[in-house]
């Protein structure tokens, strides 16, 4: 048995964390052995979806009803998730990548590294352009940061000029900074750079890497 790759994805409910995987799996599902875990507190609404727009074989697509606080169960308590890692590799012994979606919680959440290789923390433009300058271990230490919702930046009064600034900012750790990108998972942008990150600094493949920050 192989040990897949578990990258985490978490952030505030309605971020677009269930989009990005349904992206996820349409677009690398025919490249690799693909694995869901979702998390909800009372119900299994995002395996719901996931099945429903047929991301990946029902089978695959495992939801874990945490019955608690979100973030409890990727982080000082991830035994129901381990449970559901351990019985999707037993099903499916070849697993490659196995993406772990976290229920919706605030900018404090984060995955235990028991639990995950790597992590994404999704956002979205709607909170307005203030919060990537609030922090919290979402913004400052997730492996990739995701701020999506680019087009609602209008309609809320958000300038993503400043909230790359900020972002940046945030990120920014001995000179170096941890990558962040800018989507519209509606209409597909942005996950080609969240795909480039994974494969180049995930699976360590010889790819160009992600655009960081607001494309030119």
């Amino acid at each position: 048995m192989t040990l897949p790759l578990k990258i985490g994805v978490g952030g505030p409910v309605g971020s677009g964390k269930t989009a990005l995987l349904e992206r996820l799996c349409r677009e690398l599902r025919g490249r690799y052995e693909l694995g869901v875990i979702t998390n909800d507190i009372y119900t299994f609404e995002d395996q719901r979806i996931l099945t429903q727009a047929a991301a990946l074989p029902p089978e695959r697509i495992r939801g874990v009803q945490t019955g608690g606080c979100p973030h409890t169960a990727i982080r000082e308590d991830s035994s129901l998730n381990q449970e559901a890692v351990e019985a999707l590799q037993a099903d499916f012994p070849a697993l490659e990548l196995l993406l772990i979606e976290s229920g919706g919680d605030n900018l404090a959440s984060s995955f235990s590294p028991e639990l995950v290789d790597a992590w994404i923390f999704v956002l979205d433009v709607s909170g307005g352009e203030k919060v990537p300058r609030k922090g919290g271990p979402g913004i400052r230490a997730s492996d990739l940061l995701v701020i999506n919702k680019t087009d609602l930046a209008p309609l809320v009064g958000a300038d993503l000029g400043v909230m790359d600034r900020d972002a940046r900012a945030q990120r920014t750790v001995g000179g170096e900074v941890r990558p962040y990108v800018f989507s519209d998972l509606k209409r597909g942008q942005g996950v080609a750079d969240v795909i480039a990150w994974i494969e180049r600094d995930l699976l360590f493949l010889d790819v160009p890497g992600p655009q960081v920050g607001l494309r030119p």
